[in-house]
Formats: structure tokens, sequence, C-alpha cells
């Protein structure tokens, strides 16, 4: 049997008067005219105050949560305060609940749609990664059996150019991988001492010549014989070493400067890369790390990169519980610092 809120506090009223009148009546001093309309009376304030306190109290604040779920389906958050002057606190709570889920809820279906964003991003950008040194490895190949294989000069040159191509491919998709492998935190640092000198001599030595056909000059800032031992898997920081510099080389001026440095702290040593550059533009600073990201979206791959080197220093450098930080100012250069731990021998 479903009730209304006037049929509850009709009943209501109908016992409470009834026991009223039934011990009234045991008073010899009321007439039955009395009796009459102390059961009237009775009746009646009992009706007002049941019905009100059912329809402020419980019925009221239902419609208020029937109208709030109206509100959620538009996905109307904010809150707008009942117009019961009485408040059924556990409906309050209630409707207060049910808002705070549906922002909840709104705010994994926002995330997911940025996942989303960024997934067809990731699949565009990797399409055009590959398909790049793909199809020019493909447009050599096709070139040498159309009838180039006759020349040699022609032949060694193409499969040269073609070897090239799928060099890079190569490389483009051991970055992924890796990247991957960080994202999934299936890579573990082999972490042992070694001294961060040497190797940056050795990242120098590798980069001298791609920094000499753009006349930059490359400065490592350590004294005659020093050392700076660290604590940190070797293999993966040689290659944040060769990204960082690689990178400044890449977005350098000519005839410009890079500089590595190393700090000593009480516990960590402080790796900087500094150059002359061009600088970095505030809009573009925190985007940097991202994955194909390129400042100026006009350079070709071999003058910028696939955009997936710095992403993965980020992830190298914070895998030893560090972080890069950036400091740039247009036409005045780039510093990127990051910390690492001492040699425990240190």
């Amino acid at each position: 049997m479903n009730l209304n809120s006037r049929s509850l506090a009709l009943l209501t009223a109908l016992a409470v008067a009834a026991v009223l009148t039934a011990f009234l009546a045991l008073a010899s001093y009321f007439s039955s005219e009395g009796l009459m309309v102390a059961l009237v009376l009775v009746f009646i304030c009992c009706f007002l105050l049941v019905y009100f306190s059912y329809e402020a109290l419980v019925f009221r604040e239902i419609k208020n949560l029937y109208s709030s779920l109206e509100k959620i389906k538009r996905q109307e958050y904010k809150k707008v305060e009942g117009r019961s002057i009485f408040t059924a606190d556990p409906l309050r709570k209630i409707k207060d609940d049910i808002f705070l889920i549906a922002e909840r809820k709104q705010q994994e279906i926002d995330e997911l749609k940025h996942l989303q964003v960024m997934r067809r991003e990731f699949l565009a950008d990797v399409s055009h990664e590959l398909k790049t040194p793909i199809f020019a490895a493909q447009g050599f190949i096709h070139t040498l059996l159309d009838g180039a294989m006759d020349d040699p000069a022609v032949r060694d040159k193409f499969l040269q150019k073609a070897a090239n191509s799928l060099d890079g491919l190569d490389t483009l998709v051991q970055d992924l991988l890796s990247i991957s492998q960080f994202e999934t935190g299936v890579v573990k640092m082999e972490k042992q001492d070694f001294d961060a000198v040497q190797l940056m001599r050795e990242v120098f030595e590798q980069l001298e010549q791609k920094a000499a056909a753009r006349q930059i000059h490359l400065h490592l800032d350590v004294r005659p014989n020093e050392k700076v031992m660290l604590h940190a898997d070797p293999n993966r920081i040689r290659q944040v070493f060769i990204n960082l510099v690689d990178n400044a080389i890449k977005y350098g001026r000519d005839g410009g400067n890079i500089w590595a440095s190393f700090t000593e702290g009480r516990k960590r040593y402080t790796i900087t890369v500094k150059d002359d550059g061009a600088g970095i533009a505030e809009e573009h600073i925190n985007r940097i790390f991202e994955r194909f990201y390129r400042i100026e979206k006009s350079r070709s791959r071999d003058r910028g990169g696939s955009g997936l080197g710095l992403a993965i220093s980020k992830h190298i450098v914070e895998a030893h519980r560090s972080f890069i930080a950036v400091k740039s100012e247009l036409g005045k250069g780039t510093t990127l610092r990051f910390k690492l731990l001492k040699a425990k021998a240190a």
C-alpha cells in the first residue's frame, strides 16, 4: 500500500486524537460537547503538524533529490540550497554524496577523454615518425630495383641512404620501447659507482663532430684530473647526457657554446648542461618533456629529432629519484639541471 504525505498525516492524526480523546473521557468534568471540541482541535493540530513535518522533512527533501538528479543529468554540479524550513540531515547528506560521486565520475570521464586525445595524438605522431624512414628506405630500394643497380656509384649511395633510414627507424623503435618500459615500471636501474666526468668526456667526444658542423664549442667545467663519483646506472645516465647535449646542439646557435658542470652538495651532485642558444619560450617549457613534442613544428626530423630524447631523459632521472629542472630565456639560452647521489665510497 503506497501512502502519500496526506494519508500518513491523516492516519497519525486520527490515532493521536483517539488516544487523547479516550484519555480526556476519563475526566468527569468534561461534557460531551467539550469532548467533541477537544477531538476536533486535537485532530486538526495533529494533522497539520504531522502533514507539515512529513512534507517539510521527508517528501520535499526527496523532491530535492530528484531535482538534484536532474541537474546531474544536465551536468550542473552547483549545489542549490533546499527550500525546506526544516532540513532532514540524512537526506541532505545523501544528496551531497550524490553530488560528490557525480563530480568524481565526471572528473574520471574528463580524464579518460584527455587520455583518449593523448592516445590519438600519440598514434598519429608514431605513424608519422615511422612512415618517414620507411618511405625513404622504400624509395631508395625501389629506385635500385628499377635499374639503378647497374651504376656502382648510385647503387652504393642509395644503399647507404636506405641503411641510414633503417638505422633511424631502429633508433625510433628502441626509443619507443624504452619509454613504454619506463612507463610500465619494468626497467630496473643497475646502479654502481662511476666517474661522471669521464662519462661526460666520452659523450663530448661522441658528439664533437656534430657540434663542429655548426661551429659549436663544448666546454667541460671541471678542474684538471677532477673526478665526480656518482652512484647511478652509468649506461642510463650516459643516455641522459647524450640527449641533453645533443638537444643543446640541435637547438643551439651556430658558433655558440655548450657547458657541462658538476656542483657538489652534501649528498648529491648537481649536473648542469647549459647553452647560449635561442632559448625556449615560456609556453613551451612545461611541454618539452612530452613525447614527440617539438618547439618548432617546421623542423625536419634530422634537425629537430623525434621528440623522444627529453621524454626518455625525464623517465631515467625520475627513476633515480630526481627531476630535471629547466631555466630558459629567449635569446639567452637554456639551462637544464638534475641531481644524482654521490658514490657510496665517497
